[in-house]
């Protein structure tokens, strides 16, 4: 088995894979594949791109990604030093081509709708967190009971949508490339002065052909992807135990003023970095 982008590895005969991972990070490339992935994070925290949102995964998140939908988890390792993630993965047909058309399955059919733009499970998190954890002891059969039962409680609870907009095209090897590229610079330098002409560089394209490929692909311009992205890096500074300064949330977050940064948070997050610091503290 080799790991192609946007692929993941999977044993040739299995219907359902369980994957654990452990390590300093997870996998940060921007990536898709055909498995739909369910997951369980136990250890780690920091940003989770899908589609063309940034979120923030933490521990006991319960994520469900869709099939051939972009995504990454960027490990914040300052925080934590380990990263585990318990994760099953599969397609519609891994069981059988109509076996999700069934009459006994067929109620599943909102939850991957739901699926194509990710979601994060708000309700019943313990006891599907239970669940996961008997993964790894469990044989074959028993970790597919476990996913039916893990797919009947995600298609009933509360849950968060990831993503707004999806692009209607699968990417190709070469266009992975050039999105993850894209992604890794920014996820890199969002706290410094990006210009046009140093992104188009990365993604070997003129400033124009840039500007309408990431248009096109995200349904955003490339600066309102980054102004959200470090939008949402304030976020974690302002909730942090340590008491940074709003002055100081703004620098480290890549904005050159601070009326700038009050300006866009507002304007994302409804409310100011004062207020909402006030609320959720």
């Amino acid at each position: 088995m080799r790991v192609l982008p946007f692929k993941i590895p999977k044993p040739e005969h299995d219907a359902l894979v369980y994957q654990e991972d452990i390590g300093v990070s997870f996998y940060d490339q921007l990536h898709q594949h055909e498995e739909i992935q369910v997951s369980y994070i136990i250890e780690g925290e920091g940003k989770l791109i899908v589609g063309d949102t940034i979120n923030f995964y933490k521990p006991n998140d319960i994520l469900v990604i869709g099939s051939y939908l972009p995504h990454l988890l960027k490990s914040d390792t300052s925080v934590y030093k380990t990263s585990k993630m318990l994760s099953l993965f599969f397609t519609k047909d891994s069981f059988g081509e109509k076996f999700f058309e069934l009459e006994e399955t067929k109620s599943l059919q909102p939850l991957f709708t739901r699926a194509t733009h990710g979601l994060k499970v708000i309700s019943d998190k313990e006891d599907m967190a239970k669940l996961f954890l008997k993964l790894r002891s469990s044989n074959k059969l028993d970790q597919f009971l476990i996913l039916l039962e893990l797919l009947k409680m995600a298609s009933t609870c509360e849950y968060k949508s990831l993503s707004s907009f999806i692009y209607d095209k699968q990417y190709t090897d070469y266009e992975g490339n050039r999105m993850r590229n894209i992604f890794e610079f920014t996820m890199s330098h969002f706290n410094t002065n990006i210009t046009l002409e140093a992104v188009s560089e990365k993604a070997n394209m003129t400033k124009n052909a840039f500007c309408k490929y990431f248009k096109k692909r995200t349904n955003k311009t490339y600066f309102q992807f980054l102004t959200e992205l470090r939008v949402e890096h304030a976020t974690k500074l302002l909730l942090s135990k340590n008491k940074f300064t709003i002055a100081e949330i703004a620098y480290e977050s890549g904005f050159k003023n601070i009326s700038n940064f009050n300006r866009q948070f507002k304007e994302i997050k409804k409310n100011t970095p004062s207020d909402f610091r006030k609320e959720r503290t």
